[in-house]
């Protein structure tokens, strides 16, 4: 990863502390996360990948797989998934930043539907590799239900059904109040039972079973991965990089240089305006016993939301807590990312009441882990795997949170790329996308802030007045819808 304002110490104690999911790998006894071994000195490679997460990992296992002599180097400034890959909330969705009606109004419909396509059919692609290489990751396919808590929040359910059918590549289904409340233990915001919507396109997962088990995956297909390596620069052929712990300087030569940062690419120059970092919160709960869970009712494999605008998601872990995170941390000036920034009291005390208003069955449970960590958005909130031939430069990102999923789909895109190939990966919209720059500070900074605090003044106005908010209408050109 880029350069943090606050480099960790490298140690096992450091890296479980970044997630419920890292530090379950090493209380499991799954993974000590030691660091691999630094590169200490200059070398060459066909491709180096930028990054240890998911972007960079799906990449070099997609062109390992379809060209084995490739000589493939990733390097990462911490350990492989260290970042969004091992902190996200375990939902492999077919979401994607930009909404089809958007996609429809930027690059036509048949291309909206080719995306959706694509998308819907990653989520299952994830489960077939992680099943096919071994990678034991809870990888549990149930679907997603997303919660209609009041009148405002079932017209968008509704409007949400009306646009999948125009596509007609999603299947969802709108649940009456009756059905959810036969099934779930979920409190409406107007004292009725809500509606909800059900997607099948996701699945629940453990995401640091799944990053730091394609770590391994790849460097069995040979591919060399070096942690505590600080990436200082990039040029076409050139990545220069620094050792953490040793200091050591050096360069590695590399005809194809795949930039793979997601939202610490802010934290290097010739990207820093390219990505911005805003930072999502997460708590997980202790495990619940199966009466509670009787109540609340979601199964394994379910993931959950509801249609608030300041976005909740959620799943039941594999060893029965809740995994819960959101939004509401504010940007930092100057795109500043610093771990200091992963954990906001007031933000985790939203969080928890959102449950508990949720799911009133979690009572009092115990929260035993605190997380955070930044996602990468793009002026537009329109995700791209982009590769430039003449430069031999590619980049992945702007997932908006998005990024379980779509880093596949990202991995299996820019191999097609790389290798020069016209396939369908590479005739999606996403493919080759310029977003414009983010403006500059001041403007970054009062925008960006304001766009945090829109959200929450529109789920404020729809609890007020009862109708659709006014201030999500306005912001939703800027959010990819």
């Amino acid at each position: 990863m880029a350069a943090l304002r606050q480099a960790t110490d490298g140690s096992t104690a450091t890296y479980r502390q970044a997630s419920f999911w890292l530090d379950d790998l090493v209380e499991s006894g799954a993974d000590d996360l030691a660091p691999r071994a630094a590169l200490t000195s200059d070398a060459s490679f066909d491709v180096c990948i930028v990054g240890g997460g998911l972007t960079g990992l799906w990449t070099a296992y997609a062109l390992a797989k379809a060209e084995p002599h490739l000589r493939i180097a990733v390097l990462e400034r911490e350990i492989a998934g260290f970042g969004a890959s091992g902190r996200n909330g375990g939902w492999c969705s077919a979401l994607f930043p930009r909404s089809a009606a958007s996609l429809e109004r930027e690059h036509g419909f048949e291309a909206a539907v080719a995306m959706r396509r694509a998308m819907v059919d990653t989520v299952e692609e994830v489960g077939r590799v992680t099943r096919a290489e071994g990678i034991e990751c809870d990888y549990e396919h149930g679907g997603t239900v997303v919660f209609a808590r009041d009148d405002v929040q079932r017209s968008a359910a509704a409007a949400d059904i009306d646009e999948a059918r125009r596509f007609g590549v999603d299947r969802p289904e709108y649940w009456e109040p009756v059905v959810v409340a036969g099934r779930f233990g979920a409190s409406g915001l107007d004292g009725t039972a809500p509606a909800a919507v059900f997607d099948a396109a996701c699945a629940r997962l453990h995401p640091a079973k799944l990053v730091r088990g394609l770590a391994r995956v790849v460097e069995s297909l040979g591919v060399a991965i070096f942690e505590r390596t600080e990436v200082v620069d990039w040029a076409a052929g050139a990545v220069r990089f620094r050792g953490v712990d040793s200091g050591a300087h050096g360069t590695v030569r590399a005809r194809r240089v795949i930039i793979a940062l997601e939202g610490y690419a802010s934290q290097l120059p010739r990207a820093r305006r390219r990505i911005l970092p805003i930072y999502s919160l997460m708590i997980a709960t202790e495990p619940l016993p199966e009466d509670a869970w009787n109540d609340i009712g979601i199964a394994h494999g379910e993931t959950f939301s509801d249609y608030r605008h300041l976005l909740i998601y959620g799943q039941r872990t594999a060893d029965n807590r809740f995994a819960f995170g959101g939004r509401g941390a504010r940007y930092h000036w100057g795109s500043a990312v610093d771990p200091a920034f992963e954990r906001v009291d007031v933000v985790f005390a939203h969080l928890h009441r959102a449950l508990r208003e949720l799911f009133p069955a979690v009572g009092d449970a115990r929260i035993t882990h605190r997380w955070g960590g930044p996602l990468g958005i793009a002026r537009d909130w329109h995700a791209t795997a982009s590769y430039n031939p003449r430069t031999g430069v590619g980049f992945a990102g702007g997932y908006v949170g998005d990024g379980l999923s779509t880093t596949n789909l990202a991995g299996r895109t820019l191999a097609d790329l790389v290798l020069e190939r016209s396939t369908t990966l590479t005739a999606l919209p996403w493919a080759d996308h310029r977003s414009p720059l983010w403006e500059p500070e001041p403007l970054r900074f009062a925008g960006a802030n304001l766009g945090v605090l829109g959200m929450q003044l529109a789920d404020l106005e729809e609890r007020v007045t009862g109708r659709p908010s006014l201030t999500a209408r306005l912001l939703g050109p800027l959010t990819g819808h």
